[in-house]
């Protein structure tokens, strides 16, 4: 079976080797002309997304040919307009990044002419069997968002529905963690994306992005909750520098500066962009107020496009990156001068090519190598770490090729591709208690496995050093059927894992959707086989320790292996005339051998682990109004019951290994419900604008926290240090706990908490009634004015941002064994200055 699917792989490799992958985008070109058939030199040709709000407009030459380039695929309604002309109007689909022909016939006509897009209220409906969200730089330039150098992940997270949000740029797509695949150009990038793992590609970067939050197509595999496809900024047909040099300052001495140009013509362009930020919040902290949490971004990205003709199309894509952050002390921590730190160090190299066969079909290949080396340090005296003082050098670089064919007739869309890829894994840590009462030989939890490891007590450093690489091929092949209202979309996928374990797997793929054109109605459907990997950060450590890993003292190996998923979706999407769609889908997800991580003493250092099995369900509703008169909305909301199953299967775990095969719990990506509403008006394209966000999450499942277990004993809570009573605000009959009194126990039914819903006494089960965060809302506001001088070669825009209007007092989590504990960001103001030219 291997070998016969190596032997097609390599046939399909083959047959590409000439041609060089593929984007998210395509080109629409075409002549404008009069009712005679002369050309129309001057003519401006609009192109609109009405569901994105993404415009572009192109202006014809002598020739009267127009050609608008880096269009994400889509639906696009357009229109050509002349002085003493009748404009014309037209729909084009992009599928694929081949030309797009499309010509215009204007009429003659008394008067001047106004260029107007005005959509249909059909074109603002998504006809394809996968639900997704677009979401276009006029809407990301102007949303309010706290990240520093987490950018994409709050846009995803505060756009689409079915996400709950996690501390340090994490988030849970439908029900999971961080089972995402991001697109770029083309490119899969499948390991984490957030502050802690990996540096993302900066917004300034990025033209577009949509987010397929239902089945994926058979393309996409690896981690696929989400697939976030990116489209990035380019120079083509920039016959004048382009461009934006921005800065801000704001609350915890947060400072930004960033520059981007893009110049080109019809055959060649390059954009560049440089980022940098500086903020005294770099991380999410586990007290309210910041303590040594500094930090800084950079980012460097360059687009590089070259077009000989209509049929060859080549493209670089090169990127750097570089952060340096502090771990955020708790009180006590501070106290005692810790000084742990990390640094990330990210490069992407990603060149592409794309041939024209014929109108009908194209082939395109892309190499690409990216690498994130993650550096920890600790204190410079060890001893000042508390509970364990901690190191780390990690290294994961991937390399890899992707090829495509897509051939678009009639009613046929046909895609077919092959993915090789190749991991390089290198993990180097060491740990050493440095806190007598972590691991006391006296208390009742005493571990004598760790014995050898307590510095304070004679031990000396448990140190791992290891090396590995992973293979990766998958074939697939999809075709997407449009015949009248129907749309029916096959594919099948087939991967081959080979690393510290091995699997196979084909996956079917299955979607189907159907438009009522008298209600604008569109129903959809749709099944999928699906072949999760292992997360790659710290593979190694967590699959050579075994079941419990340091904290059993089981160093037999437990290597972490490939699941599978079998998911079902239904969902729909209906249009109310012009100014209002509403979508909503209900996911079903059972997964063999799931995944999820555990942090490790509330650091940025996770090891993945892997439970026997989750069932997760839930549901996304997203409320959509398009511009109008200058007011666009949307409103996003989700709810997930994510239900994991023992016994723990493979990894390290930090916390009780007694999880059995009986145990059902709600892992903390669970929240009952969330919703994000963004408000914008804007009455004139030039001019003020202003932007509220309402955010409400119901609460993630809570770590270790108190609870009584019945209704007459009293809540022994002496498990808990004084720092993390105080942190929850915990209290007994109205008497809070402080850093230097706190409360040893109390009568069930007086233990209290704001931060944390605790379950009534004798009530609390861990799938039923488990401890959460307690409910949250939050509202974030911007105002600004664009082109305040009312320039034409130079604009200038300025804003004014605040998030957390109200200083909301919340945690995103607390002791969670899989994210440690967190404090959502105090108010945060930002204002901004930009010149774009």
């Amino acid at each position: 079976m291997k070998k016969l699917f190596l032997l097609v792989l390599s046939g399909i490799v083959l047959l590409s080797a000439r041609v060089y992958a593929q984007g998210t985008a395509g080109s629409v070109s075409g002549v404008v002309t009069d009712s005679t058939g002369a050309v129309i030199p001057g003519a401006v040709v609009t192109i609109t997304n009405p569901v994105s709000g993404h415009a572009q407009t192109a202006t014809t030459g002598s020739d009267g040919r127009y050609i608008v380039s880096n269009l994400p695929f889509g639906r696009y309604h357009t229109s050509a307009a002349a002085q003493g002309f009748q404009p014309q109007a037209s729909d084009v689909q992009l599928r694929s990044a081949a030309i797009v022909s499309l010509d215009f016939h204007l009429t003659v006509f008394a008067g001047n002419t106004v260029v107007t897009v005005e959509a249909d209220a059909e074109d603002l409906i998504n006809r394809d069997p996968v639900a997704s969200t677009a979401i276009d730089r006029s809407l990301y330039e102007k949303l309010p968002t706290e990240s520093t150098a987490a950018p994409l992940s709050s846009l995803v997270t505060l756009s689409t529905p079915g996400i709950a949000s996690d501390s340090n740029g994490l988030f849970h797509p439908m029900g999971e963690h961080a089972d995402t695949t991001y697109s770029i150009d083309g490119q899969p990038v499948s390991d984490q994306q957030s502050r802690v793992f990996g540096n993302q590609l900066s917004l300034n970067a990025i033209q577009s992005v949509n987010v397929i939050d239902g089945i994926p197509p058979a393309e996409y595999g690896d981690k696929a909750s989400l697939v976030v496809q990116t489209t990035t900024r380019s120079g083509l047909d920039s016959k004048h520098p382009t461009g934006t040099i921005s800065a801000s300052y704001g609350s915890f001495g947060s400072a930004t500066l960033s520059g981007s140009v893009g110049i080109g013509s019809q055959h060649f362009g390059n954009f560049v962009s440089l980022d940098g930020v500086n903020s005294g919040r770099y991380l999410d902290t586990p007290e309210f107020r910041p303590l040594h949490a500094h930090g800084n971004n950079q980012n460097f990205f360059d687009r590089f496009d070259f077009k000989p003709d209509d049929r060859d199309t080549f493209q670089l894509n090169l990127s750097a990156s570089r952060s340096w952050f502090q771990t955020p002390n708790q009180y006590d921590q501070e106290a005692a001068g810790q000084d742990q730190r990390a640094k990330i160090l990210s490069y992407n190299l990603s060149p592409s090519w794309t041939h024209v066969l014929n109108p009908s079909a194209l082939f395109s290949v892309n190499p690409y190598l990216r690498q994130d080396n993650f550096h920890y340090y600790p204190s410079n005296n060890v001893f000042n770490d508390l509970p364990a003082t901690l190191s780390q050098s990690r290294r994961l670089q991937n390399a890899g090729i992707k090829t495509d064919f897509s051939w678009t007739k009639g009613i046929n869309t046909l895609k077919a591709g092959a993915n090789f890829y190749h991991t390089f894994l290198h993990e180097g840590f060491s740990l050493g208690i440095t806190d007598p009462s972590y691991n006391d030989p006296s208390s009742d939890s005493y571990n004598p496995n760790l014995a050898p490891y307590d510095l304070t007590r004679g031990g000396s450093f448990y140190r791992f050093n290891g090396r590995t690489d992973i293979k990766q091929e998958a074939l697939y092949v999809q075709d997407s059927l449009l015949w009248r209202g129907i749309e029916l979309q096959l594919g099948v996928r087939a991967d081959n894992y080979s690393g510290l374990s091995s699997r196979s797997m084909v996956q079917p793929r299955l979607g189907l959707s159907y438009q009522v054109k008298q209600t604008n109605t569109v129903l959809r459907a749709g099944y999928g086989k699906l072949f999760l990997t292992p997360y790659n950060e710290n593979l190694i450590a967590s699959s050579s320790t075994g079941v419990g890993g340091l904290s059993n003292g089981v160093f037999a190996a437990e290597a972490l292996k490939p699941a599978g998923r079998d998911q079902y979706n239904v969902g729909f999407e209906q249009g109310f005339g012009k100014h209002l769609v509403v979508s909503g889908e209900y996911f079903w997800k059972y997964t063999d051998r799931d995944f999820d991580f555990s942090v490790l003493f509330n650091t940025p250092l996770a090891f993945p682990i892997q439970w026997k099995k989750s069932k997760i369900d839930g549901f996304g509703i997203k409320v959509n109004v398009p511009n109008v008169k200058g007011f666009s909305a949307y409103s996003v909301l989700g709810h997930t019951r994510s239900r994991f199953f023992g016994p723990e299967v493979g990894g390290i775990l930090f916390n009780d290994p007694s999880v059995t095969d009986a145990t059902v719990f709600r892992i903390d990506h669970d929240q009952a419900f969330q919703q994000t509403t963004h408000l914008q008006w804007q009455p004139k394209k030039e001019g003020g604008w202003a932007g509220l966000t309402w955010r409400y999450e119901s609460g993630l499942v809570a770590g270790n926290a108190p609870f009584a277990t019945d209704t007459t004993s009293p809540v022994d809570l002496t498990f808990l240090t004084a720092d993390q009573q105080q942190q929850i605000a915990l209290a007994c009959n109205g008497v809070r706990a402080t850093l230097n009194a706190p409360l040893s126990s109390c009568a069930p039914n007086l233990l209290s908490s704001p931060l944390v819903s605790i379950p009534a006494p004798g009530t609390e089960d861990d799938d039923r009634n488990p401890p959460r965060i307690a409910p949250r809302t939050m509202f974030d506001a911007g105002l600004g004015w664009d082109n305040l001088f009312h320039k034409d070669r130079i604009k200038t825009n300025i804003s004014l941002t605040v998030v957390n209007l109200t200083n909301k007092y919340a945690l995103y989590n607390f002791l969670s064994t899989f994210s440690g504990t967190h404090f959502v960001s105090p108010r945060t103001i930002n204002g901004q200055v930009s010149f774009n030219f």
